[in-house]
């Protein structure tokens, strides 16, 4: 059994060198076949491994490889900040320090 290389979605190795072997030679390619870099860390522990990957597949310069967008990781957020008009206590104080 080959390593974990996206923790988040489970996605192994060998699944990474298989989309290459049938065509992704970019992270975005990889992701799209694989959903490898679509966890909770959207990439940013997988994405260095994945284009490391990529350029050892293809004999790449892996400075050159196309990485995938960098969105922000997602955060859990209370139904209380939901509903909340002043955001509740985990929600934002900044209407609090415009008064």
């Amino acid at each position: 059994m080959s390593k974990h290389i996206c923790r988040c979605e489970e996605v192994n190795e060998d699944e990474i060198r298989q989309a290459i072997a049938e065509g992704a030679t970019t992270v975005t390619g990889v992701k799209r076949r694989t959903g490898a870099g679509m966890g909770l860390c959207q990439g940013r522990t997988c994405r260095r491994l994945i284009v490391g990957l990529i350029a050892a597949e293809t004999g790449q310069n892996p400075a050159e490889i196309e990485t995938s967008s960098v969105r922000p990781p997602v955060r859990p957020v209370t139904v209380e900040a939901l509903l909340s008009p002043g955001g509740g206590s985990a929600g934002c104080k900044c209407r609090e320090e415009n008064k």
